[in-house]
């Protein structure tokens, strides 16, 4: 073997070294400290960025994901998303040098996920088109525009009086189990035609529950074109904590492709009490109620990225509704009242008004939308123009006449028409309503031509007359749905469409109401006298 020439020497010593040095820098690994309630101290990770994914190799050899939260001088604190038990002192932490990340596209739509993006449906891989970080700063004012596009729900009560638009963000709270969750499943099925892509995120609950709102979407044919990101009571905090950014991220890279995404957080009171969970572990300093000082910041950062983009950044938009679970009704409570703060309005489900039969219960006093009519078709802002006003009057009256005996006629046909418009606002589960229906609907009631129907037989008298316009009057509801207004000619033929209607209208319970009738004629005689002794006893209980 011939001699080797300096420079070749030098050349292959150049080589060694630059070999050595890049080798270095991809491993920068560090050591576990200390491990225990799903929070690990780790040690030698100078660089390591926050919020960065890390590698830990538990004692079984498998690999365990990590994600740095707390970057100290000696240590990094890191939160674990898994199971820690088989983490041990003195086990390797690698940096991955990514953010957090989550797959994104169309591969997602119709899948179960967790908040990492495995899948959890038993559907095989996930084929996505790329991967988003799931924390992005939110586009800045230049890039928004004025939400100006309703966001159809397919609830009365909401589009009519609470609209929501499409880059808007909505609250929805109430206590448990008053119908939160039916609403937005109700408004995920509505998007069927609407062509919004859905992301739905559980946080917190139990497997079981989600399992049902998975089948639900299921069988109504919405899986398609939603994804649900689970994070259950089971799995730990870091992934409950991550779960709504992921969710985030997925609606986001649809709003970037100039589409519309609906994303909904159930809920975020659960989503602040795993972040309070990490945080005292992570032992940062508590604030009011044991919530860390961030607590805001945690919340407002996730809502903060829904918007409407201008024309210029693609015209898409991501609208936000998040829910919150009040205890006993309290919506002034720290939570609550820091999402309220966040929103652009919210919508208060009552229990008392849900166990009394007025369902969906929306609180119409406590609820706004602070978007409002500039989020509602013209048809349906000429409609219901006046109902929540007609609302809060007849709800002020009815506590009032509660106490006064005889009641004057206009008094009367207050109550009488706010009775009706109440009874209207009641609907049925997993029933979306066409906009153009709602509008049809609520003009009749508005218009009072229910007033002469029982107050029980109204939603029979609804589902009757939706089956009629549908089969006789297709080409006008039809118009309304493509012009989205009501002109004079229109509204003529609406009129005389109800009308028409009313004077061949039976009631399914015809002999009850006959019955009904013919008591109140042989009341009638019994009435003055009646009506006496009633004054009576009415003075004499005030005494």
């Amino acid at each position: 073997m011939g001699r080797l020439r300096p420079e070749e020497i030098s050349s292959i010593l150049k080589g060694a070294i630059t070999d050595y040095e890049n080798r270095v820098r991809t491993e920068e690994v560090g050591q576990v400290l200390e491990v225990g309630d799903g929070i690990a101290r780790v040690h030698g990770l100078t660089n390591v960025m926050y919020q960065e994914m890390l590698e830990f190799e538990d004692t079984r050899g498998e690999k365990i994901t990590g994600l740095a939260l707390n970057l100290e001088e000696d240590n990094v604190g890191v939160i674990v998303a898994g199971d820690d038990t088989h983490i041990q002192e003195g086990n390797t932490v690698r940096r991955t040098e990514r953010l957090a990340s989550v797959p994104v596209g169309e591969g997602v739509l119709g899948r179960v996920i967790d908040a990492l993006g495995r899948p959890l449906d038993g559907k095989g891989e996930i084929e996505a088109e790329e991967t988003f970080p799931v924390e992005i700063v939110a586009p800045g004012i230049i890039k928004r525009q004025p939400v100006k596009q309703p966001l159809q729900t397919g609830i009365k009560a909401i589009d009519a009086m609470i609209p929501i638009g499409r880059g808007q963000r909505e609250l929805i709270i109430g206590d448990r189990k008053t119908g939160k969750t039916s609403i937005l499943l109700d408004t995920i099925i509505n998007q069927a035609d609407q062509d919004v892509k859905c992301v739905y995120v559980a946080i917190g609950q139990k497997d079981s529950t989600v399992a049902g709102v998975v089948a639900a979407l299921e069988e109504s044919g919405a899986l398609e074109y939603t994804t649900v990101v689970n994070a259950s009571a089971a799995q730990s905090a870091t992934l409950q904590y991550l779960a709504p950014y992921a969710g985030c991220a997925i609606g986001e890279f649809f709003m970037n492709r100039g589409e519309d995404a609906l994303l909904i957080y159930d809920d975020l009171s659960k989503h602040a009490v795993a972040y309070r969970q990490m945080m005292l572990l992570l032992r940062r300093p508590p604030g009011r109620e044991a919530y860390p000082g961030d607590v805001f910041y945690l919340h407002s950062r996730l809502l903060e990225r829904a918007a409407k983009l201008s024309e210029d950044a693609g015209a898409g938009s991501l609208t936000a509704l998040p829910v919150i679970e009040t205890k006993a009704g309290d919506i002034s409570a720290y939570i609550p009242t820091n999402v309220i703060s966040i929103t652009d309005g919210q919508i208060f489900l009552d229990s008392d008004l849900f166990n009394s039969g007025q369902r969906p219960a929306i609180d119409t006093g406590n609820s706004v939308s602070r978007v409002g009519s500039s989020a509602q078709i013209k048809a349906m802002k000429s409609v219901a123009g006046t109902l929540r006003l007609d609302l809060n009057q007849y709800r002020e009256l009815a506590s009032f006449a509660q106490f006064g005996s005889d009641l004057d006629r206009a008094t009367q046909q207050t109550l009488n028409r706010g009775e009706r418009l109440t009874a209207i606002l009641k609907q049925d589960e997993r029933d979306p309503m066409p906009v153009e229906e709602q509008v049809v609907v609520l003009y009749a009631a508005s218009n009072g031509y229910l007033d002469e129907v029982e107050t029980d037989a109204v939603m029979d008298w609804e589902r009757q007359f939706r089956d009629y316009m549908r089969d006789t009057h297709g080409g006008l509801l039809d118009t309304i749905r493509s012009e989205q207004q009501l002109s004079d000619a229109n509204e003529e033929k609406l009129r005389e469409a109800v009308e028409h209607f009313n004077s061949n209208y039976e009631p399914e319970h015809s002999s009850l109401v006959d019955v009904s009738v013919e008591n109140e004629e042989d009341e009638s005689s019994e009435d003055d006298s009646s009506e006496e002794q009633d004054g009576e006893s009415r003075d004499g209980e005030g005494g």
